[in-house]
C-alpha cells in the first residue's frame, strides 16, 4: 500500500466517514518508520499481536464523524492485509531474523546482585 493517508482512504471506502477518522490508527502502525525507513519497520506492529495492541491503544471501536461505530481490530486487519497480503504472527517475523553472536551474549549478573548466588550469607560472611 504505502502512505497512511492511502490506508485511511481505503478505510473510508470500506466503512465510510472521512480519512481523518482513520488517520491516527494507520499512523500508529507506521510510527516504526522512525526506527528504520524500509519494510523491516513492519516487524514491530504488522502482525496479529500488533493488531491486538492497536485495539488496546485505541479501544475496541471508534466512532466515525458520521456516528457509525467501527471495530478497531477490523481497521488494523485491513492495514496489515493491504501491506502484506496476509496477517502474520510475530513468530513469523522472528523466524526471519538471522541471529548474530551479540544477540545471545547476556551477561550473568546474578552473582553481582544475589548474595545467595555469590555464596555469601545474609550476615555478609562467605559460605
Amino acid at each position: 500500500m504505502g502512505h497512511c493517508y492511502h490506508h485511511a482512504l481505503s478505510s473510508v471506502r470500506k466503512w465510510g466517514g472521512t480519512a481523518e477518522d482513520y488517520l491516527s490508527i494507520h499512523q500508529w502502525f507506521d510510527e516504526s518508520k522512525e526506527i528504520t525507513a524500509d519494510f523491516r519497520h513492519r516487524a514491530l506492529r504488522h502482525h496479529a499481536q500488533g493488531i491486538f495492541e492497536l485495539e488496546r491503544t485505541f479501544g475496541t471501536t471508534i466512532i466515525l464523524s458520521t456516528e457509525r461505530v467501527v471495530p478497531v481490530r477490523l481497521i488494523g486487519e485491513q492495514h496489515v492485509l493491504e501491506d502484506l497480503g496476509f496477517i502474520p504472527s510475530f513468530a513469523d517475523w522472528v523466524r526471519c531474523i538471522r541471529p548474530a553472536p551479540w544477540m545471545g551474549r547476556a551477561q550473568p549478573i546474578h552473582k553481582l546482585v544475589d548474595p545467595f548466588a555469590a555464596g555469601v550469607s545474609t550476615d555478609g560472611a562467605a559460605t
